[in-house]
Formats: structure tokens, sequence, C-alpha cells
């Protein structure tokens, strides 16, 4: 088998099965491991897949910059939304994370909730200048100009005074053996720092996001309080997710 058809047959197997183990391809092919792992090294370096050990799993196609995320799964995002949107009560304060699903959830608010969002998000503070009921406090920072938001020291440093009653989270994997992951480090850390300041934290989970995985974990499964995905309860890719899955109706 030539090296363009291994690495077709390794991504096929990742889109059925939702993951590749080396060692398990080696054998059915009669190939070295070391041959497989040379390969996934090769579609990892090209964005095609996440290595782990052992293997590798789907990538994440929302670690595309913003931009280009905007045309990922836009009807998913916006279910998803919605139901994020009913978790805001009247006079709650809200963390909300940058990304498209995030802004989703800004187009979903009620035009007469009263309510405060701060976020490090410039896209999400630019869309609530029209809203009439809602306060916004944005953290400011290093702009990180590939998901349109601030992080660092700075903005960390603004987060610690703050005290929401709920986070919501974006990520662009979610994986039962990965966990909630994201494709930057500094990035993850600062959603770690928000999750630390909020009573509950919801992941924002559009559907190309299930069974996906990033290089870098965001935080592990119980310390949030669910999931929110339109993906249908019986889908595989949610089987051992060990977190609440909240449903979309």
């Amino acid at each position: 088998m030539l090296p363009a058809e291994r690495r077709d047959l390794l991504l096929a197997r990742l889109s059925s099965d939702g993951k590749v183990v080396a060692k398990d391809i080696a054998a059915e092919l009669g190939l070295p491991e070391d041959t497989i792992r040379r390969d996934l090294r090769e579609l990892a370096a090209a964005g095609l897949c996440q290595r782990v050990y052992g293997g590798a799993l789907p990538a994440a196609p929302a670690e595309a910059n913003y931009q280009a995320r905007t045309v990922v799964a836009p009807d998913s995002k916006r279910r998803v939304a919605a139901a994020a949107a009913a978790l805001i009560r009247p006079g709650a304060t809200v963390l909300l994370d940058g990304g498209t699903t995030a802004l989703a959830v800004v187009a979903a608010l009620p035009a007469d909730l009263p309510a405060t969002v701060v976020t490090h998000s410039v896209t999400v503070a630019a869309a609530l200048v029209e809203h009439p009921t809602v306060e916004v406090l944005v953290l400011g920072g290093r702009l990180y100009k590939h998901s349109a938001v601030t992080c660092g020291a700075a903005t960390a440093e603004a987060a610690r005074g703050v005290t929401a009653d709920l986070f919501l989270l974006g990520v662009t994997g979610v994986h039962h053996r990965a966990g909630l992951t994201t494709g930057d480090a500094d990035e993850a850390a600062m959603k770690r720092t928000l999750a630390s300041r909020a009573a509950d934290t919801y992941v924002l989970a559009s559907s190309e996001k299930i069974g996906a995985a990033s290089p870098y974990v965001v935080l592990p499964f119980h310390e949030v309080s669910g999931v929110i995905t339109d993906v249908p309860a019986d889908d595989p890719a949610l089987e051992g997710l060990e977190v609440p899955i909240i449903g979309v109706p």
C-alpha cells in the first residue's frame, strides 16, 4: 500500500470510528507500528488529526481562525446558543467566552433581559452595544487575533475581580478521552481563570466539537455543570462523557 493510500485509510477510520489505534492498524496492514505513527505525525502536521498516546483522534474544525469558523455548523450553533441563553436569569452576572457560538448567544438573548455580561471577546462586546438592558464589562489585555479575544496577565488580573453566576465556555473539542480542549495554551489558561470566577460553567458544544480533540486541556469534566449540545443523545461520540448533557429541544 502506498503512503498516500495509508493516509487516506487512516482518515477514513478517523471519520468512521472516531479514533485510530496505531498498533491495531499496523497489525491489520502487516506493517511496523512506527510506519503508522509516522503517517499520523504527517497528518497531524497538516491539521488533519490530533495525535494522542497510542494513536490519533479527529482534529477539531473549530480550531480554524475566527472568520473561517463563522461558516462552520451555523444552525447547530444557533440551537446551542438558544439553549444557553435560556440559562441566563434576569439580574444575573454572566461570563461569556469568545467564539462564534458565544456570538450566537448574544443574538438569542431576549431584548428585555436585564443582566450583566462580562467578556474578553471584542466581537461579543460589540454585538451587545445595541442590547438595551444588558450591562457590558470588557476584560482588557493582549488581543489574540486568531479568536478575537483578549488574554494574558492583564486579562486574568481583571477577571479575578469578577464574581459571576454563570460562565458559558467555548471549546474546540469535547472527547471522552481527550476531555474539553482548545488549540492554544494561553487561551486554555484564560478559560480556566474565567471558569474559576463563576458558580456554574456550561460548555457550548455545537456538533462539530463533539468527538473532536485539540492539543490543550481546558478543564476536566467534573469541573463543569454540563455540556450543551444538539447532538442526539444516542450518538456514540457522547458515550463516556462523565458530565451532564444538556440536550437541545
